[in-house]
């Protein structure tokens, strides 16, 4: 499932980002995307690819990982995120909900440490 309102568009300085074109409410659901699943061997390959900025660690033990599909790696990172992400490992899919209201025009972000507030330091150099 994906709102028809979301959009890819260039940002200024993060390539591309994920855009909505309406205001979207706070703790909207926005998107359920199905992800395809990956062991540790294959994580130890992808790590050394550009895929490497695209995946997610995967399961309990985050032993795994997985590559989301629909608009997912394309949700760029802020410390001051406006949605979160959400692991259903049961059903294999990610959901991406809001946690305040967005306006119209703004670009949607995640916070790629898993929690919308985390504020750790990633492994590349982020607002």
């Amino acid at each position: 499932m994906l709102k028809e309102y979301l959009t890819v568009e260039l940002t200024s300085s993060k390539g591309r980002g994920v855009f909505t074109k309406e205001a979207i409410d706070e703790d909207t659901i926005i998107e359920i995307a199905p992800v395809i699943v990956m062991s540790a061997d294959d994580r130890t390959h992808i790590d050394k690819t550009l895929l490497h900025d695209y995946i997610f660690e995967w399961g309990p033990e985050k032993t795994e990982c997985c590559m989301a599909l629909g608009l997912i790696p394309i949700y760029n990172h802020s410390y001051s995120s406006n949605s979160d992400y959400f692991m259903d490992f049961e059903e294999q899919m990610i959901v991406i909900k809001t946690v305040r209201a967005i306006n119209a025009g703004e670009e949607i972000t995640i916070n790629y440490n898993g929690d919308w507030n985390d504020e750790k330091k990633l492994w590349f150099e982020a607002e």
